[in-house]
Parts: structure tokens; C-alpha cells; sequence
């Protein structure tokens, strides 16, 4: 039998029965990725292995440095060939790291390649994948059809002129693909040379001059505007922590003030300017019916020489730890109190706070919307079979799995779909083990039924993204 069988991951009958029943054919609704627009309006054809498997993957950088793999060979200048060799090389060391049931599952499924990788065959492997890449059937367009996805939103700055995004939509492809409203630099008052530089951006997309405050905002709600009309229907934050100490617009101003006069605010204030641009976008977001995403609790940039070397998002970042739940209950009981709260998922990246954020959430569900606030699910170092375990878990004992939203891919590869499929075979396992032992009915068409929503139809029906 093949490592990646069948059955693979599905430990009980009732889980087998599941999976193949209810969940393998489910489509896909990938509501939140980093995958490029501009790759898909073009349609974009990959050359080999390094392009669609390794190019901008910081988990397999972390892997191959913790190999004794140099960064020559991750984000270096060495050949696309030698950087596969090396990370060949690398998968047979990561056993029971998720890259080697990811790394296997998505070589089978896009290449049909059902053995395991390592140094010895990966010359063989390299040959097979780019000439198989050459076909149309992996071109962008050919892999949202094979892997069946209906949806998808990528994550745009507001700067971003949105152009992919139209020809995309005037391609007449399938896959419906959608902005998503990303303004974390709009709070870099700290740093006023990226925060001007950002702010020239936003005057030529927005065609305004911001001289003042409430230029900024009026230019911000502008885009806000433009990304609805796009068919835009979520915002996201990437903070590492809720900032809720929020500052009366006169201080607010005054720390705008300063950055775009050069000099950085002090600390205190740039939370409390933080916290009122948070206050600002989740009015927004709730006037038009947006679901409001927060990424909350990782460590980024921890090595300086690396982030000197590589820049950002190249595998040096770590989960944190602060004390934000009250911060957070604070930000979430002030839009509430006005009636201003939008539809939010809450991904968490520190297992330590699960269930305060679990049950915080729950707090705010207001009985007009199912599943109105949403525990996401496992992100970045909790997107693993034992840490989706621990979230399904968590939601299932303090809140209401059957309305959960389900997976998503938060990738920047093509060569992504099968985390569905992983996320799907470790869903009926979990169910089907308490089938199994009697702590949930033995009734296939009742928990069959919640897997289906949980695959697909629940993301649908929470999002409304137009013609999904």
C-alpha cells in the first residue's frame, strides 16, 4: 500500500464512510489565501518544481536551515534545480513534521507520484513534474478547475489599484476571485518614512491629496468603497496583538501629524492611533456586511541578521505571547456597544489561548447572524493535524462546530488545494472516532450532513460573495 493511501489519515469505518461520502467532492471556497492576482490573470504556467513548490515557501526554508541546508539554497541565489536537490534532501529528515504529510500529499495529487521523495529519485521527480507542467491541466486556471474551487479572495493592500482583480473578472474564468481589504500599514505611524511612502501610494490610487487627518481617512473609506464594488466582502488585520486603548481623534490626529512630518510618535501613541484606525475599519466593515478577519499572536521577525539578509515573511517568525484578552474583549464590546460589530473570524496563533479566545467570541454572538463570530480555523503553527484537532476540539466544547466556516489554504502556492483535503480526512477522523464510541449518534446522514457544511456550504452561505 502507498504511503498516500485511500484511507490515508482515517483511522475508524465511520471516518472512512464519512470522508468518501460526505467529504472528498466537496468544492473548495478558499476565502482567505496570499496567492498573486496577477498570476492568475495571466493564467500563469509554471516551469518546474522550484516556481509552483518552492518559491516562496518559509516552511520549507525553516525545515531546510534546521537541515544544515545554507540559505543559498532557500532564498539565495542558487540554481531552481540544486534548491529542489536540497530540499529533497531535506524531506526524508522531516518525519513527523506536517511538511512530510503535506510535501507527499501534494505531490500525488498534482503529479500522480506515489512514492517517497528523497535525494535518490529526485532527479526522476523533477523531470516527470516539468514536463507534466507544461500541460494546460497545471496552468493557474487548469488547477482551480482540477481541484474544483469556486471561490477564492486573496489579500490586497489598499494601495493596490485592483487591475488584476478586473481581468480577472473579465476572463470569463470559472473560480470566482475576490479582493480582500488588508490596511495594516495604515497604523505605521511609528515609522514615518514607510508610513509616507504608503500614503503617496494611497493619494495616486485614490486620485486625492491627503493634507489632513481626515483627508486620510476620507482617501482609506474611498478604497473601502472601491474593493465593494470589486465584490470584495472581508477585511483582514495581521496584528500580533488587539489594540483597544483607543484615542480620541484629536490625539489620533496629532500622531498623524507627527508621522508625516517625519517624526515617529512615541509608542503609547501609536497603539492608541492603532486602536482608533481599528475602531474606523470595523465601522466600515460592518456598514457594508463585511466579515472582519484578525490574525492575532505571532512573533514576526525575530533574527535580525535573517530579516536583514531575506526581508520579511522568509521563516523567521515564531508564535508570541501577550496578554491580549481583555484587549480584545475590550475592541470587540466597543463595536458591539454601538452596533457596529461586523461577521469576525479570530485565527489564533498561541494553542495557550484557545479557549479565552474561544470563549470570548462567544460573548458577542448576537442572535441575528448563525455563527456570527467565528474561531478560525488552525493558522500558520496550528495548521497541523494535532493543532486542528485542538480548535475543533476547543469550538466543539464551548461554541457550535456545525456552524464553523471551515478551512482555508493562507498560502502563497499553487500547489496548496490539498490542505482541504488534509484539513477534510482529519475532520471525519475526529467525528468518526466519537462515532465509534458511541458519543455521537451512529447516523451517517445527521453527521455526514454537518461535514458537507463544514467542507463548503457553511462558507458559502456566512460570506455571500457574489455568484458563489
Amino acid at each position: 500500500m502507498s504511503f498516500i493511501h485511500e484511507d490515508f489519515l482515517l483511522s475508524n469505518e465511520p471516518a472512512k464512510r464519512l470522508y468518501h461520502t460526505y467529504a472528498k467532492d466537496q468544492p473548495i471556497l478558499d476565502y482567505h489565501c496570499h496567492l498573486p492576482p496577477e498570476d492568475v490573470a495571466s493564467n500563469r504556467r509554471f516551469s518546474d518544481l522550484f516556481e509552483i513548490w518552492l518559491e516562496g515557501d518559509h516552511y520549507k526554508w525553516r525545515a531546510m536551515r534546521a537541515n544544515g541546508v545554507g540559505e543559498e539554497y532557500c532564498t539565495g541565489n542558487a540554481e531552481p534545480y540544486d534548491k529542489f536537490l536540497a530540499w529533497a534532501r531535506t524531506v526524508p529528515a522531516t518525519l513527523r513534521n506536517p511538511l512530510y504529510h503535506w510535501s507527499h500529499l501534494e505531490l500525488k495529487r498534482y503529479f500522480g507520484f506515489d512514492s517517497l521523495l528523497d535525494e535518490s529519485n529526485a532527479p526522476a521527480v523533477w523531470g516527470l513534474t516539468k514536463e507534466q507542467l507544461a500541460s494546460s491541466d497545471l496552468s493557474v486556471a487548469g488547477i482551480l478547475q482540477r481541484f474544483d474551487v469556486r471561490a477564492l479572495c486573496t489579500t490586497d493592500d489598499p494601495t493596490d489599484s485592483l487591475t488584476h482583480h478586473k481581468r480577472i473578472a473579465e476572463s470569463g474564468l470559472s473560480t470566482k476571485v475576490y479582493p480582500a481589504f488588508r490596511p495594516d500599514k495604515a497604523h505605521a505611524v511609528d515609522r514615518p518614512e514607510l508610513f509616507n511612502s504608503w500614503v503617496a501610494k494611497l493619494e495616486a490610487v485614490a486620485n486625492c491629496e491627503i493634507r489632513s487627518f481626515q483627508d486620510f481617512l476620507d482617501g482609506l473609506r474611498q478604497r473601502h468603497d472601491h474593493f465593494h464594488q470589486m465584490g470584495c466582502r472581508l477585511s483582514d488585520h495581521g496584528l500580533d496583538f488587539v489594540y483597544s486603548d483607543v484615542a480620541p481623534e484629536s490625539v489620533a490626529e496629532a500622531a498623524f501629524d507627527s508621522a508625516r512630518g517625519g517624526t515617529p510618535c512615541e509608542p503609547s501613541d501609536h497603539a492608541r492611533f492603532a486602536a482608533f484606525m481599528m475602531l474606523f475599519f470595523g465601522r466600515l466593515d460592518s456598514e457594508k456586511g463585511w466579515t472582519k478577519q484578525l490574525h492575532l499572536g505571532a512573533r514576526r521577525n525575530n533574527s535580525s541578521r535573517g530579516a536583514r539578509i531575506c526581508g520579511p515573511d522568509s521563516g523567521f517568525d515564531s508564535i508570541g505571547d501577550w496578554d491580549h484578552v481583555a484587549a480584545l474583549g475590550r475592541y470587540l464590546d466597543t463595536l458591539d456597544s454601538e452596533e457596529s460589530l461586523p461577521r469576525l473570524i479570530l485565527y489564533n496563533n498561541n494553542p495557550v489561548d484557545n479557549y479565552t479566545f474561544a470563549t470570548m467570541l462567544g460573548n458577542f454572538q448576537d442572535g441575528t447572524i448563525a455563527g456570527k463570530m467565528q474561531f478560525g480555523s488552525g493558522w500558520w503553527y496550528l495548521d497541523q493535524k494535532e493543532a486542528m484537532e485542538w480548535q475543533l476540539n476547543c469550538l466543539s466544547n464551548v461554541g457550535l462546530l456545525s456552524r464553523f466556516v471551515g478551512m482555508l489554504t493562507d498560502s502563497r502556492s499553487f500547489m496548496s488545494y490539498p490542505r482541504h483535503e488534509y484539513f477534510r480526512r482529519v475532520l471525519c477522523n475526529l467525528l468518526g472516532q466519537d462515532m465509534a464510541r458511541g458519543e455521537l449518534p451512529n447516523d451517517e446522514s445527521l453527521v455526514g450532513g454537518m461535514v458537507e457544511n463544514l467542507c463548503f456550504s457553511n462558507a458559502r452561505e456566512y460570506l455571500r460573495l457574489e455568484g458563489v
